[in-house]
């Protein structure tokens, strides 16, 4: 092969360094176990990346696709747990950064007649290594209904109701089933979603919703609430955003953890 020049490794005299560059946007087979220990198969969009210090013009970027692809044809926690590591070695940083996001699927029965169908989540899984340390987060994606309890006090009949969707991150003392996060923000609004409602099951979400008014302030203060007091989780940051019926805007609310010394 012929002495090729390496362009990255010239230096640049503008002295700035840049905290994150690597390759975004790349979609790969991933394998997650579930809660009930089955396997599910999906496809993970992946962003990796490392720092730079101001001296060098550029990173390798053929070497993030190689880390990634060194791990076969489909990545798993433990590989994306790994990567990070490997990053700082092969690229010679002080910080690297891997993400994954993907559609994690749950059988859901419908409420009274238990008919079956699939509803889709949205997961995140983030790590980020700089030196020995290791910082984890997981994030859900979790759509849902809220009511509006105004709507349902000043109006003589029915309220509004919309789909809205709560995005919870965590960190955790022990690992934690993505189930159990998502279970642990349903149980926070005014009804779940399901994929597959007849009309007994419609029936049963639209009046169970209507028994549980939330304002978009009262599900994240729930979810906070719960995620708190959970044994396994010690930070937390929590996000919902209800599509509004009745406006053209959105309404929206966060609480993150404020027990930053234990995060």
């Amino acid at each position: 092969m012929p002495n090729l020049k390496d362009t990255q490794n010239e230096r640049d005299d503008r002295k700035i360094a840049i905290d994150r560059v690597g390759v975004k946007n790349l979609r790969f087979p991933l394998r997650i176990r579930d809660r009930d220990q089955s396997q599910q198969h999906t496809v993970a969009t992946v962003t990796m990346a490392v720092d730079l210090p101001h001296q060098y013009k550029g990173t390798h970027m053929s070497r993030f696709v190689e880390i990634l692809h060194a791990h076969g044809r489909e990545l798993t926690v433990a590989s994306i747990a790994a990567m990070p590591k490997e990053l700082l070695a092969r690229l010679n940083a002080r910080k690297a950064h891997v993400e994954m996001r993907f559609p994690y699927f749950r059988a859901k029965r419908a409420p009274i007649t238990k008919a079956e169908g699939l509803l889709d989540y949205g997961v995140i899984f983030e790590v980020n290594a700089e030196g020995e340390e290791i910082d984890y987060v997981v994030t859900v994606e979790v759509p849902v209904t809220t009511l509006c309890p105004c709507s349902k006090a000043i109006s003589e009949r029915g309220a509004h109701n919309q789909r809205g969707v709560v995005t919870l991150s965590v960190r955790f003392r022990q690992p934690i089933w993505i189930e159990d996060l998502i279970e642990l923000v349903e149980a926070s609004a005014s009804s779940q979603l399901y994929s597959v409602l007849k009309r007994p099951d419609e029936k049963y979400v639209t009046e169970a919703a209507y028994d549980n008014p939330v304002f978009v302030e009262d599900l994240v203060r729930s979810v906070a609430q719960k995620a708190s007091s959970h044994k396994k989780i010690r930070w937390f940051r929590v996000e919902a955003e209800n599509f509004e019926s009745i406006h053209n805007h959105n309404a929206w609310a966060v609480i993150e953890s404020t027990n930053k010394a234990e995060a």
